[in-house]
């Protein structure tokens, strides 16, 4: 166990600690089992409790809990230099999250015990386990990216197209709502597609008109009859109208 030095104190006073308790369910189970144990080693270390932090009837699968959302952002302001719970699964819901909420407290120099586990990151001892937990939640992440881009490969070789479904819209919608003044970014809001997507239908259909409209080359046509024709079309009575190249 680590000594009460072990752990000091930002302000150099007596370390402040944050107990954090919790329950998932609220008839049979309360959360005073967990604290008696949490205040009595506060006290054996000779800690002050600065709070306690206590989620009832809460699952540990949550993310987001209203106490341990308080605690991190009372972290976050330094308001006291270690948090102390019972067990791991009381605090994390899965190794990820443990590890991540363990490397933010070792950013902001909170240290971190856990009274079940015997793993206080203020002794070297805690600090190596830090390291194992942080490797191992490595090692998960590195399988779970593996397994993903097999999966991926495996549904181009068959030929499955990768991504969200496309949205088919009608052009003629977005030139009638455009026409009516509407902008190109409202014009996408109210349709459910981008604003790039909408500015890409109007300019795929002028240049689609043009090209109806342009006899077909001939064979011993040049480059600059090519460019002779696309700089007419730039300004033709569509650009003067501002219909190419006005603001979205």
């Amino acid at each position: 166990m680590a000594t009460e030095d072990s752990t000091r104190s930002v302000t150099g006073t007596t370390p402040r600690v944050a107990l954090y308790a919790r329950v998932s369910t609220k008839n049979s189970q309360d959360p005073e089992t967990q604290l008696l144990a949490l205040r009595e080693y506060a006290h054996a270390r000779g800690f002050e409790i600065f709070s306690e932090y206590v989620d009832v009837g809460i699952s540990g699968s949550k993310d987001s809990r209203a106490a341990l959302n308080r605690l991190m952002a009372d972290a976050r302001k330094r308001r006291f230099d270690a948090v102390l719970v019972a067990r791991f699964d009381r605090f994390a819901r899965s190794t990820r999250h443990l590890v991540l909420a363990l490397e933010e407290f070792n950013a902001l120099g909170v240290d971190f015990i856990s009274l079940s586990e015997s793993v206080d990151t203020s002794t070297p001892m805690g600090k190596m386990v830090y390291t194992v937990i942080a490797a191992v939640a490595e090692l998960e992440r590195s399988l779970i990216r593996e397994r993903v881009v097999m999966g991926l490969q495996r549904a181009k070789a068959q030929g499955k197209r990768l991504g969200r479904p496309a949205t088919e819209i009608d052009p003629a919608e977005v030139h009638m709502l455009r026409e009516q003044g509407m902008s190109f970014r409202a014009i996408a809001r109210q349709l459910g597609v981008s604003t790039p997507y909408c500015d890409g239908i109007r300019s795929e259909s002028y240049w689609n008109l043009f090209l109806n409209a342009t006899p077909a080359r001939s064979a011993a046509a040049t480059p600059t009859d090519s460019k002779t024709k696309t700089l007419a079309f730039i300004s033709s009575p569509f650009r003067t109208a501002g219909r190419i190249g006005d603001p979205a």
